[in-house]
């Protein structure tokens, strides 16, 4: 009898992965023997824990955009807020791009077009753990004849240690938040915002953030950002990126007292662009929508590690 295979594990010293063929979801991510982030058995987890966020991070408002002169209309999968939530790689199936190793991996599919987003784009995902931790990332080709609206993201569920958050401690480094509607987290304006280096409490999160403070500085376009979370047992989990992704998502996985994972853990997510970006024209900031020219690609890539 042949088991069609779902998931690869990898290995390299103390860490472990496991990442999912559907959606090249991270599914499972530790450290001598220790969960990094929450894991999830599906891309369609609670909260889209660990899945791959293209091509649009976050919410599309309504699921409506303009762009290059015509209206499209995405399907509403976040019922509640009746917006478009985080893309549509969450529904591909990847297969091997190449043979893997104990330790990498690489994936890939086709988003073929559809009414709401009609661009043929292959994506490449691919996974490396190394003595600092799991280096992953995604790349995206744009296989039309036409320019395609663009932005990834990441969607970890970091996990310091034993819950809840409120006991955890966040350092990040980011000068302006998103202020949105309460109900439907709709984007309005930026408003300054102090550097996060403290208890987390009893504060919901589920805000952007951008004014990233780059370790190179302001005036270089090296330097990279990072999010590290500490519990007060001393363990802790880092989130690394570049200037790939200058805004970045957090979320106290508010989930409801009686549902199970309820601020469990703290989701850290670095983006390609802000909320809502395939909107930017309506709004009074730089969203960082990409456009992908036909032919062109767009790489973008993330690092895990143990504290």
């Amino acid at each position: 009898m042949i088991h069609e295979q779902h998931s690869f594990r990898l290995t390299h010293g103390s860490y472990a992965a496991e990442i999912l063929l559907a959606g090249a979801t991270l599914s499972r991510l530790t450290h001598a023997g220790r969960d990094l982030i929450a894991p999830a058995d599906s891309p369609h987890a609670p909260g889209f824990a660990g899945a791959l966020l293209a091509p649009w991070p976050n919410r599309v408002v309504d699921g409506r955009y303009l762009f290059a002169g015509e209206v499209r209309e995405l399907p509403i999968n976040e019922q509640g807020r009746h917006h478009a939530i985080h893309g549509l790689v969450h529904n591909l199936t990847f297969a091997l791009a190449e043979p893997h190793t104990a330790d990498a991996l690489k994936l890939t599919a086709t988003l073929e077009p559809t009414a709401g987003y009609p661009w043929r784009l292959q994506f490449t995902a691919h996974f490396a753990l190394v003595d600092t931790g799991l280096g992953y990332g995604l790349t995206a080709e744009n296989l039309s004849p036409d320019p395609a609206p663009y932005g990834a993201a990441t969607h970890p569920y970091l996990t310091a240690g034993p819950g809840p958050v409120d006991t955890w401690r966040l350092e990040l480094a980011v000068r302006e938040r998103l202020e949105v509607v309460p109900d439907r987290l709709i984007p309005q304006c930026l408003a300054p915002c102090a550097v996060f280096d403290g208890p987390i409490g009893e504060a919901r999160h589920d805000h952007a953030f951008t004014g990233i403070v780059w370790e190179g500085g302001d005036s270089t376009d090296q330097g990279s950002a990072r999010a590290r979370v500490w519990a007060p047992e001393g363990t802790g989990v880092e989130i690394a990126w570049d200037r790939g992704c200058p805004w970045v998502q957090v979320y106290t996985c508010d989930l409801g007292e009686n549902i199970p994972n309820d601020r469990a853990a703290l989701a850290v997510e670095p983006m390609t662009c802000a909320p809502d970006a395939f909107n930017s024209g309506v709004y009074p900031f730089n969203t960082g929508l990409v456009t992908l020219e036909p032919g062109a690609s767009h790489d973008v890539g993330w690092r895990i590690s143990a504290l």
